[in-house]
């Protein structure tokens, strides 16, 4: 998967409906989550960082994690050209690497999850980086009952059902688990509801299974 998106990467900016994605994305994540200069942010999945670039002026520090080269590299020349200015950059597959010992308030995915087949290991690794109280702002694809946004080959996830989503994040000790339609996307082969999640970690959860 990382090696189709390494050919896409120089030009996954000049698509105006991804920039318009992560557009709605980062005022979904502004009317539900207090922000602040102290906000730290983790973008996981972060492609070329197109949500982080919408939300630099509203957090404090923002770090990337993105399996990626291409989209690394792309996120690296932000970084330096100053649309990312001091942004860390992660060569990070929660699915596969051990979780960072680093905390966020905030940690962010746009249409990245669905990609992931069995996500019980990334959303646990979420609900560790996570500070007390943090949130976990998820933006992904409703369930695509027909099966047409993918080739017939896809091997993740064809969108989200909403309550096994819901069921999942509180397995991984997520509380207060909340979905609002964000975005539509458009394609010949049909028009794809587009939702925002938001759950949080709650002080002392330490155990799988909370609930609110």
């Amino acid at each position: 998967m990382t090696s189709d998106f390494d050919d896409r990467a120089a030009t996954w900016d000049d698509d105006p409906r991804k920039v318009e994605r992560a557009r709605a994305a980062a005022t979904s994540i502004r009317t539900a989550v207090p922000l602040s200069g102290d906000t730290r942010l983790l973008e996981y999945g972060a492609g070329t960082g197109l949500l982080a670039e919408e939300l630099v002026e509203d957090v404090g520090s923002i770090t990337l994690a993105e399996p990626s080269v291409g989209m690394r590299d792309v996120v690296a020349a932000k970084v330096a050209d100053g649309r990312l200015p001091g942004a860390t950059i992660w060569d990070l597959d929660l699915a596969r690497d051990l979780v960072p010992d680093t905390r966020f308030d905030l940690i962010a995915s746009l249409m990245t999850l669905h990609h992931i087949p069995d996500l019980a290991a990334v959303l646990d690794g979420f609900h560790r980086m996570l500070a007390d109280d943090g949130v976990l702002c998820i933006i992904d694809l409703e369930e695509d009952v027909d099966r047409s946004f993918h080739s017939e080959d896809f091997d993740g996830h064809h969108g989200f059902d909403r309550d096994r989503l819901t069921s999942d994040l509180r397995a991984a000790g997520f509380v207060g688990v909340a979905f609002e339609p964000c975005h539509t996307i458009t394609r010949d082969t049909g028009t794809y509801g587009v939702f925002f999640a938001s759950a949080r970690r709650q002080p002392d959860a330490d155990t799988p299974g909370a609930t609110a």
